[in-house]
């Protein structure tokens, strides 16, 4: 996954000066990586984490994914990238309420207009929530579990579909330590073990410090943080 010269700028109407938010970030991210971008409140992490997930486009700049430049991409084409080739895990978990944990995790298969992905994603499902210690809990509901079950649910759903990028946005933000803890061991794992790019935006210092590289955004700008 590759940033090139990446700005965002929000124009004011008016005699308002246009906010930078994003100032020429450049960032490459080698396959099975993890890497974690901390940086102040409101210096546009998450905003940058949607950049990269094409849930935003940028102003200027290049996107690539899998040698394709994604701001080329009209949406239809875009959105056919997010379900297959990126995995989303909140703060907020997003789970279906009135749907199980294994119908939760199978949301994302539903848009696999080629049938290639669902054909073994109750199987990978099943498998993959055995990993994370939910075997017994996949015809639960979401209000039946922990705050840090229901985490480990999202993140389940995220690796659903494969995907080459796994993009966490404050994903230990409302759990306790000690679910934290876990979460962010869980995600090194399944980094490791699935292969998959580990993308993690956070203000715990602690889950960015286990991360392979530590970036930080500060005043539209990313660099290692000090």
């Amino acid at each position: 996954m590759k940033l090139s010269n990446v700005t965002l700028r929000y124009e004011s109407g008016g005699d308002a000066a246009s906010v930078e938010v994003l100032k020429g970030v450049s960032l490459a991210v080698a396959r099975g990586e993890s890497l974690a971008i901390i940086g102040p409140s409101g210096s546009g992490k998450s905003t940058l984490l949607n950049i990269i997930g094409t849930l935003e486009r940028a102003t200027s700049g290049e996107v690539v994914l899998a040698g394709q430049d994604l701001s080329r991409l009209d949406d239809t084409k875009l959105a056919a990238v997010r379900n297959r080739q990126i995995g989303f895990v909140f703060q907020a978990h997003h789970l279906l309420p009135q749907c199980t944990v294994m119908e939760n995790v199978l949301v994302p298969t539903i848009a696999d207009t080629d049938g290639n992905v669902g054909k073994g994603a109750p199987e990978r499902a099943e498998r993959l929530l055995q990993r994370v210690g939910l075997g017994a809990r996949m015809t639960h509901r979401p209000g039946q579990l922990s705050g840090g079950e229901r985490q480990r649910v999202a993140v389940v759903r995220a690796l659903i579909n494969q995907p080459q990028l796994l993009l966490a946005d404050e994903p230990t933000g409302a759990l306790d330590r000690a679910s934290a803890e876990q979460l962010a061991q869980l995600l090194l794992e399944l980094n490791r073990e699935e292969g998959v790019t580990l993308i993690v935006v956070t203000h715990a210092l602690d889950l960015a410090r286990k991360m392979g590289r530590v970036l930080e955004l500060k005043d539209g700008v990313l660099a290692p943080a000090q």
